[in-house]
This record gives C-alpha cells, structure tokens and sequence, in this order.
C-alpha cells in the first residue's frame, strides 16, 4: 500500500500505528535542515491530501526539524499532529485559522486579505496551548455548523448554473464524504468545488476537460492552465483543476460569508483567555498565486499603514507570511512595519495541494533566515503554557 494511504487510514489511531511502523523499519533518518521550517500545513480536517499524521512524515521527509498544523475553523486534528511528532521526531506546533470581520473598522468594505469579499480577513491563532485545544474546537463548533448552512446554499447555486450541461452535486452525497465533519473537520469552498471537479472528469476524458471548462464552464484558461490540465501525465491533475475552478469559478456561486464568522474582537478575546498568539495572515497585492486558487488582485499593500494601526488595536500578536508568494520588496515592507508595530513575524506555506513541498527555499535567504529562530521560541512558549 502507499504511504499516503497508509497515513490516511480512516481513524487516527492506525494513522498513528501507521506511522509507527513506518518510522520503525526505516534503515536511515532523512537529513534534518537547520533553516527550513513550515507553521501552516493544512490537512484532512479543512483540506488537503495530508491526515496530521501524514503531514508530519511528508515534512520530515522534507528535511523539516518543526512543522506546525493550521486548519480553517478546526483544531481537531492537533493531538494527532502532536503525537505524530513525537513519533517521527518533528517538533511541533499547533493552531486555526479563521475569517473574521472587521465590522465597524474603516476596513469594513475594503477586500483584506480575503480574495472572495470585502470586510473579511483570514486571522489565526498560533501557539494554542494544549490544555486549550479542546475549548478553541467547542467554541468554533457551531461555526462550522453555520458554514455548512452556506455551503448547502452555494451547492444550490452551482446545480442551478450548471444545470444545462448535466452535472448536479448532492453536498451530503457528494462534499461531505470528502472532508473530515464527523470528526470535527471543516467543510470548505476547496471540497465544494473538489466534488464538482470529480463529477467533471467522470464525465469528461483529461484530453476534454479543458475544452470543458473553458466552452461548457466559460472560465478563461492561461496558457499555464491549458498546459496542465491536457497533459495526460499530470499526477496533480485534479488538484489543478481544483485551483482553476476555486480561482475563476467560485465567485459565481459564492454566497457571502455572514453569522458563521466571529468579529474580529471575539477571536482577540479567545486568543487573550487560552493564551495563544493572534496573528494576521498577510496577503498583499497577488499577481500569480502559489496554487493557482487566488485571483489577481490589489488586496492590502495600499494601505498597509491602516491596517497595522486597525490590528494593533485588536491585540494583535504577529504577522504571518509566505515568502515564496511575494516579493523581496513587499516582504521588505512588512517587516520593517513589524518592526515598527512591534508585532512577531511567522512563516507558513500554506500547504493544502500536493503540487506544493513543505519547505520553503526562501528560508535560505538572509532576510528570512530569522524566521527559523521564530518558529522555536514559537514551539518553546507553545510548551511552557502547555
């Protein structure tokens, strides 16, 4: 069996045993890099391929000493990702990310960080104390129940557009299955359109599925998207798939996110009772996004200032990057304003593709080379609160 569907077992526990065993008839550790880390892997509790126990081996494979868990309204996975660490000698660390809005802010009708509505940011938690995990996962419980109420909406609305070319999704049928919810997961946008992906190349041969998309489905296809969805070789074919739907297409069907998103003061309040770190998730203005799933679009970068000043009246902790998706002169900026707001820098590679590797080779530029030195006095306070 592959290791993937070794580590992606139905349960945590032969996860685990798993990854045991696989760790246990190894013949030689994989090198161990002193400059790569990673603080936001997605796995199968929002969306990804990776279960935690998963994410973990693929990290250390990839040469990284810490790796941390971050799932969209869900901290479920985090005790597995925990225990997977131990067992394959990566040193962890754990939290969420969630949207919030900004009501009542003078970001209130701007887009933040958030390519699909205005007023909405992508915010996270770092850190999460372990003797906290179980109140964060209650506490976001009756939001993920609430997302999936927008969810069944925006299933509908994808049946009524797309009901002259034959395709229908059934969200407890067709998304559900896909995602983690039974176990305390999150149902997202990605498993929305991750179904309609699957009743797309039922339907269509991979010779006739961008002729699909772009005659039948109307999304514009760039030359790199052509490329990858007509080579009959691609190993992530569905997954670019999925990052050309989520990019050109969702916004068609999307219904804006309302009760299923905390103010922005709330999330500040929980991070002040359990003790993590809040942080902002800094987009900046996108040209080509990593995965494929973001549009182009002006997003914070013209008003940087603003919202530094927004944040740090939040109680805001630090600001999270990836530095393989901007460039030196914005990553520049920002962290000469942390500086300046006194806020911590965090990196994370937004890992939720298998298109995409763990590390990170920018890390091994000086201007980011601290941020290895963050991500363990990250994992060391994370352990004094645990």
């Amino acid at each position: 069996m592959h290791t993937l569907e070794l580590l992606n077992a139905p349960t945590a526990e032969a996860r685990l045993r798993n990854l045991q065993a696989l760790v246990d008839a190894e013949t030689h550790k994989p090198p161990v890099s002193d400059v790569f880390v990673n603080n936001h892997i997605h796995t199968t509790f929002s969306f990804s391929p990776y279960s935690p126990a998963a994410a973990v081996w693929f990290a250390r494979e990839a040469t990284l000493p810490a790796a941390g868990i971050i799932d969209h309204d869900s901290i479920a996975g985090a005790r597995e990702f925990i225990r997977a660490g131990e067992i394959a000698g990566v040193a962890t660390t754990v939290g969420i990310e969630c949207r919030v809005h900004m009501t009542g802010t003078p970001l209130e009708d701007r887009f933040i960080n958030n390519t699909d509505q205005p007023g909405i940011a992508y915010m996270v938690l770092h850190g999460v104390p372990h003797g906290q995990i179980d109140l964060i996962q209650s506490h976001f419980a009756p939001l993920r129940e609430r997302r999936n109420e927008r969810n069944r909406r925006m299933v509908q609305n994808c049946n009524a557009l797309l009901a002259d070319v034959g395709i229908t999704l059934d969200f407890d049928r067709d998304v559900l299955p896909l995602s983690q919810f039974a176990s305390g997961g999150t149902v997202t946008e990605r498993h929305l359109v991750f179904a309609l992906c699957r009743k797309i190349t039922a339907r269509c041969s991979r010779t006739q599925t961008a002729a699909f998309v772009r005659d039948r489905l109307g999304v514009t296809l760039s030359d790199k998207q052509q490329t990858l969805l007509t080579d009959p070789d691609n190993p992530f074919f569905e997954y670019d798939l999925l990052g050309v739907l989520k990019s050109a297409f969702v916004s068609r069907i999307y219904v804006p996110a309302g009760e299923e998103c905390m103010h922005v003061s709330e999330l500040s309040a929980l991070a002040g009772q359990t003790g993590a770190l809040l942080c902002y998730a800094y987009l900046g203005d996108v040209t080509d996004s990593v995965t494929g799933d973001k549009r182009s679009g002006r997003f914070e970068d013209s008003y940087l200032d603003e919202l530094f000043d927004v944040l740090r009246g939040f109680n805001v902790d630090a600001i999270t990057y990836m530095p393989s998706r901007n460039t030196l002169a914005q990553l520049r900026r920002v962290q000469q304003m942390c500086a300046a707001y006194d806020f911590l820098q965090i990196s994370g590679e937004d890992i939720n593709s298998p298109r995409q590797k763990f590390i990170c080779t920018q890390l091994a530029m000086p201007e980011f080379r601290h941020l290895a030195d963050a991500t363990w006095k990250l994992i060391e306070r994370e352990k004094s609160l645990s």
